[in-house]
């Protein structure tokens, strides 16, 4: 029964597509289990780009089935496109391949119009969200007002609760956020009619799929989307996401429980990067910063907006790795620091001229924080044709080496490209190696 979850331990956009495809290599299942289509992973293979925001990552692998779990909400016309894209390039995503669960809630054009009416409001006070209405709809999950995909067996019985939800968004969005915007009845009616016809095939208990595939010892691979950094209760709230995404969402999400993960494994850039609004300790605000950017291509998958871009932080993935249980970590782009002649670490903050050990719990702290760095030498060598570990020139396996020690977790796989083939397994990497070969780990 191996299985593994993937978790991004920074704030998001560290590389999780590129890992979970290339785990996946003998996997059989891989489940989403949080987010939304704010989130996107980009897969490179044999130089062909395919961007994902709400299908698994595994879906490129021809013989891994691909569940999205409970805990996603889904905005059906985000999905259907992004499935019209897939079948273009000949990929499989047949009812028998890909499978939602009927507890998944939809994303409707009244969440959007409010998501994107409350940034409006806020002005220079935004959070920075993507305006798709991912929040509006864990609001209305958690309200009992949300829509299923269980519902849309049942048309006649969901109408009418749909028209009061219109009705009181709209009264919202006039009354307390002063938007002009309105919701058409009709719209939303048809685009779930659509939704209905297109989705229903592919709509099933991936919570008891997940659990017969455990049972018959089958491979199966958690996706995370976004970090851990963003997580609802844990993360630098409010500059935060509307789900969790740490690794016990892995259960609430998809339906299973503690005893079905085996392994944990962070997935984190080399440097850091953050996108929209929140404190960024480590922030590089200089010609250095921007050099990083372009050279890493940091703008998001799902909105095209650059990255912000700092140092590696070691207090705050201290955090992810405790908030996770992560037993290794997977450093990716480590190719972007060449050509830096001295890389600085953090590893420490002060607050108020004391030494703190965690991220503090108010945001207006941690935008004060100092952080404490080291500094190492940088290398200059390519890493782009590099495919072994001991092949890393001595100062790039130096800075992994002192990662790793500082963090007190082992660093399992490093990649140094886009494509799978740039992937670096350690010698201590025995779980993952196995893994991905389809042997008994």
């Amino acid at each position: 029964m191996p299985s593994l979850v993937v978790i991004g331990a920074q704030w998001g956009d560290e590389g999780k597509g590129k890992v979970v495809d290339y785990l996946t290599s003998n996997a059989d299942c891989v489940v989403r289990f949080q987010g939304g289509n704010n989130a996107g992973h980009t897969l490179v293979i044999d130089g062909v780009t395919t961007k994902l925001h709400l299908v698994p990552s595994g879906i490129l692998r021809e013989n891994t089935k691909c569940y999205i779990g409970a805990g996603v909400v889904i905005d059906a016309g985000v999905l259907l496109q992004e499935l019209a894209g897939l079948r273009k390039s000949g990929v499989n995503v047949s009812p028998s391949r890909l499978v939602i669960d009927a507890n998944a809630h939809l994303i409707l054009s009244y969440h959007s119009a409010i998501d994107k009416a409350r940034e409006e409001a806020k002005g220079v006070n935004k959070i920075g969200t993507t305006g798709r209405g991912i929040g509006p709809a864990y609001e209305d999950r958690a309200s009992r007002s949300g829509v299923r995909l269980a519902e849309l067996f049942a048309l006649e019985d969901l109408k009418p609760k749909v028209l009061d939800n219109v009705n009181e968004r709209n009264e919202y969005l006039s009354a307390v956020l002063k938007s002009s915007v309105r919701v058409d009845f009709k719209e939303v009616w048809s685009s779930i009619e659509r939704a209905a016809e297109a989705l229903c095939p592919h709509v099933g208990n991936v919570s008891l799929l997940v659990h017969e595939a455990l049972k018959r010892g089958e491979r199966v691979v958690f996706e995370g989307a976004q970090g851990a950094l963003l997580d609802q209760s844990f993360g630098t709230f409010p500059y935060v996401t509307s789900s969790h995404t740490i690794s016990g969402a892995a259960l609430t999400g998809t339906g299973v429980g503690p005893g079905a993960i085996d392994y944990v494994v962070g997935v984190a850039k080399a440097y850091c990067t953050r996108v929209g609004s929140g404190p960024f300790p480590t922030e590089l605000l200089d010609t250095l910063g921007d050099a990083i950017r372009e050279k890493g291509g940091e703008y998001g998958t799902t909105t095209g907006r650059p990255r912000r871009c700092g140092w590696f932080d070691c207090v705050a993935m201290r955090r992810a790795i405790r908030l996770n249980g992560a037993n290794s970590l997977v450093i990716t782009k480590l190719d972007v620091l060449s050509g830096i002649e001295k890389i600085r670490v953090c590893i420490g903050y002060s607050l108020d001229g004391k030494k703190i050990e965690d991220i503090p719990a108010l945001a207006g702290e941690y935008a004060k924080v100092v952080p404490v760095y080291i500094e190492l030498d940088g290398w200059k060598e390519n890493l782009s044709g590099i495919t072994k570990w001991h092949q890393l020139p001595a100062n790039a396996r130096l800075y992994l080496s002192t990662l790793s020690e500082i963090l007190a977790c082992p660093i399992s796989v490093v990649s140094v490209g886009a494509e799978r083939a740039s992937t670096l397994f350690s010698s201590g990497a025995e779980f993952l190696k196995s893994f991905v070969s389809g042997e008994r780990p």
